[in-house]
């Protein structure tokens, strides 16, 4: 990219991105999704064993079994997983809203309430990799904001007996989350949107009011199609990392940071923007070393040498700054001699990591941040999931008579204006003698 000028933009079509179809995705999703709102528990049934090898016989996850998992689980694991919780609650706790009243006249007043959705179905992968670390993400700030009902779903595996991995369902155990369903894919996220009834009419799961949580591009297309139906967070894709970087930078540290989130998903995304010819080289070289020394690498090798993935060289820092901001990563990396300066003029990015000793790796399990993060460029417009996700603003208005008198007129001018004359009666109904002058 050097010597070009492009318009911010333009940056954002020529910045490393992942191919993703989420359009083309729907039509096959979408069969899926009708199939579950006509049919119910029989069509997730069918769905996961089609896509998961799995036949349920009960899509919800035994008490017991969670207990089970949580007994069973390795205390170091348990109590990397019992830091990451508290610190995560530390941070979504600082995030609660309180109600506000705005007093505009004598009598005359606006409050705002902030009110939770009564329920959520957090979506937890599987697949690729096991994320205990998502569960504490989506279920932290969901109870953090008062939310009645959490119910947790992750797709059933084969090697664990249908149920979701015994890591997640301990982590959901931990939490005090005890209903788990095992069920993945679109049909997870039509479940939850719909509710599911068995053959007897019985309601086995009861809809939600939102889903959240990353998912494959089946999910992120399942949740695209039944948005309207149901809120959602974001339609996440793969993940990715961008990091701006100047001669300061360790080369070995940006290299392992960027195999870091390449291991997630061949479809990652792994971007360095740098001015530095020398950095980019170094990095390069790290790069061939520590990937054939990594244990997925050939999932690592396949996301770097992805179109969403590159080395984009600069003519300085400034440029650097235009760069990142355009492509608007999920996780951002700032390794300069000024990071904390350049971290505060970040427009655009799902979460900013400051200088060499704030790796990604440390916001996906125990910064306290959330990384449940909007990706695909999306950061330019969204946030990451947060206790606001779960809460509604509601604004309730308290007029006397008094204080109606006092605007009355405006209210009828502009319906006047608006040419809507019931709404000017409305008020005018409220004062037979005529409008206050």
């Amino acid at each position: 990219m050097r010597g070009q000028v492009l318009h911010h933009r333009e940056l954002r079509g020529v910045v490393p991105r992942a191919a993703l179809d989420v359009e083309g995705a729907l039509a096959v999703v979408r069969p899926i999704c009708d199939d579950v709102r006509a049919r119910g528990v029989a069509a997730v049934v069918e769905a996961t064993e089609r896509f998961d090898g799995v036949r349920l016989t009960d899509l919800r996850v035994p008490v017991a079994a969670l207990q089970e998992a949580l007994e069973a689980l390795d205390p170091t694991v348990r109590a990397a997983l019992e830091e990451s919780v508290r610190r995560a609650r530390l941070v979504h706790a600082d995030q609660r809203r309180t109600s506000s009243t705005v007093r505009l006249a004598p009598g005359g007043t606006v409050t705002e309430r902030w009110v939770p959705v009564e329920r959520v179905g957090l979506y937890v992968p599987g697949g690729l990799a096991v994320y205990p670390s998502s569960v504490v993400m989506n279920v932290v700030p969901a109870q953090e904001a008062g939310v009645e009902q959490i119910a947790v779903t992750s797709p059933a595996q084969k090697d664990f007996g249908g149920l979701p991995h015994p890591t997640i369902l301990a982590a959901c155990a931990l939490l005090g989350v005890d209903e788990v369903y095992a069920v993945g894919g679109a049909q997870a996220v039509a479940m939850f949107a719909y509710g599911a009834r068995d053959a007897d009419g019985a309601l086995v799961v009861p809809g939600v009011d939102i889903v959240t949580g990353p998912g494959n591009i089946y999910v992120a297309a399942a949740k695209r199609l039944l948005k309207g139906v149901i809120g959602i967070d974001s339609e996440a894709g793969p993940t990715e990392i961008g990091i701006l970087a100047d001669d300061s930078a360790v080369p070995s540290e940006v290299a392992a940071d960027l195999i870091s989130q390449a291991e997630h998903d061949p479809m990652a995304g792994a971007v360095l923007v740098t001015p530095s010819v020398a950095l980019a080289e170094a990095v390069q070289a790290e790069l061939v070393v520590q990937v054939a020394a990594t244990k997925h690498r050939d999932r690592v090798a396949t996301a770097l040498a992805g179109p969403q993935s590159a080395l984009v060289l600069v003519d300085d820092l400034e440029a650097g700054m235009e760069v990142v901001d355009a492509y608007a990563a999920e996780h951002l990396e700032i390794h300069t001699v000024d990071a904390r300066e350049r971290a505060t003029r970040v427009r655009n990015a799902g979460a900013v990591f400051v200088g060499r000793w704030a790796p990604v790796s440390l916001g996906d399990y125990c910064a306290g941040s959330n990384h449940v993060l909007p990706t695909g460029g999306c950061a330019c417009f969204s946030s990451g999931l947060s206790v606001q996700t779960f809460l509604r603003g509601v604004h309730v208005v308290d007029y006397d008579e008094q204080a109606l008198a006092g605007v009355a007129h405006h209210v009828v001018a502009l319906a006047d204006a608006e040419d809507l004359p019931a709404h000017g009666q409305a008020v005018r109904a409220r004062f037979p003698d005529g409008l206050p002058a």
